[in-house]
Parts: structure tokens; sequence; C-alpha cells
């Protein structure tokens, strides 16, 4: 829920410096309609129209131009309780109009302290793809939620176990070999030092960055790593 103003906004996203790299800026609804880029949305609701007030269906986000949907974060599934089934649902339906989903997965501490991480991310990517083709698998951003804003980002040994696990669960789940095609980012306290250590040495494929994409020179050495 960040910056305060449609000016902030627009000026955080011109200072954005792309290079080489590809990035979508997945800013609060209320800005969509006025930035021009790979947008995508940080959420959206699984029915297409009706008496659901406060809710954004994923037509409109297609209509204002959102190729992308962030799904079932965990502030979310925290504050919001959504579990896996709600989680499934709306990826199916921003599929359904053409959206990509990123499947937000990742343990909390207590969970992680109780030994529960491979059963949870196990659990979540199940049901999250319960019913949905490989053909049109989501991107899966792992964001273990004991590191998220908390500057304890996860160690680049565990963050590479943890992408390797993901991917042999998306494979079984699919009867099919490591597919080269999944999408895999890392989120929780991303920043321009430990950026390019899950990119080269972890193995993921991208990032979910947080409060660091709001400091625009954080971001553009991200985007340059």
């Amino acid at each position: 829920m960040n910056p305060e103003s449609l000016k902030e906004a627009q000026k955080l996203f011109n200072s954005i410096k792309s290079g080489k790299s590809e990035f979508i800026v997945c800013p609060p609804f209320v800005y969509l309609s006025s930035l021009k880029g790979k947008l995508g949305a940080q959420n959206c609701f699984y029915e297409d129209k009706g008496a659901y007030t406060g809710e954004i269906s994923a037509s409109m986000l297609k209509n204002l131009g959102c190729e992308y949907v962030i799904i079932g974060h965990s502030e979310r599934r925290q504050y919001f309780k959504e579990n896996n089934e709600i989680v499934n649902k709306k990826i199916k339906k921003a599929l359904s109009l053409g959206l990509k989903p990123i499947l937000c997965i990742g343990e909390t501490e207590k969970e992680r302290e109780e030994e529960k991480t491979d059963q949870i991310i196990k659990d979540e990517i199940i049901y999250g793809l319960e019913g949905i083709p490989a053909s049109k698998a989501p991107i899966i951003a792992y964001e273990p939620i004991w590191a998220i804003g908390t500057g304890n980002a996860c160690d680049v040994e565990e963050a590479q176990r943890m992408g390797l696990l993901i991917r042999k669960i998306v494979s079984k789940t699919y009867n099919l070999s490591v597919s080269k095609n999944l999408c895999l980012l890392y989120g929780g306290s991303v920043n321009s030092s430990n950026a390019s250590s899950y990119l080269k040495e972890a193995g993921f494929n991208g990032l979910l960055v947080g409060g660091a994409s709001l400091k625009a020179d954080e971001f553009n050495k991200i985007i340059n790593a």
C-alpha cells in the first residue's frame, strides 16, 4: 500500500532504468491506469462481476492493460485469511482471462521452527495448482514469510535447497521431469547486495522485490544485478 500519492508513484515508476533486465511493476490498483509499461496487479477476485464490494475482477485488470497478477501473497493469506482453495480459484480465474499469475508460497517463522517448511510448501503448490494444466503453470515466488521486511534474508544455501524442492514438487505434480519453463522467483528482504546471489548461486530466475522497490536507486541496482 505504497506510495501514498499518484505523483510519487509516477516519479518512482519513471526513475526505473531497465537495462537488459525484464521487470514487472505491481502498484496499488488506483495507480494502474496512470502507468504505462509491463504491469501486474497485487491481487484479484475469483468472480467476473457482481455484488462483491471492494473487490477487483481479473477482467477489470485485463481491460486496464495488466499482464500479470500476484496471487496468494503472505499478507493476503495472513490478514485476509486466504487459503489454498481461494488461491486456486483466483489462479484459475486469472488464467481464464489471459493474465499470468504469480503464485506466492512460503512458511512462517513458527512453521520453520517446527520443521514444517517442506510440507507447507508442498501443500501450497499442490492445492494451489490443482486442476491447472502444465502448459498454464504460473510463475512461482518463494517468499519465506519470516524474511519479508525483516532484513533477515534467507541464506543462499537454504534458498537453493528450497528452489530445488519447489521444482521437484512442481514436476511431480505434473508427472514431468523438472520443467525448464518454470519461472521461479525469490522474495524476502531482497536488496542490491544479495540479489545476484539468489540468481547466480541459488538458481532462481528472478526476484519479487518488496521494500527495496520503493527506493529508486536501490531498485535500479537490483535490476543491474
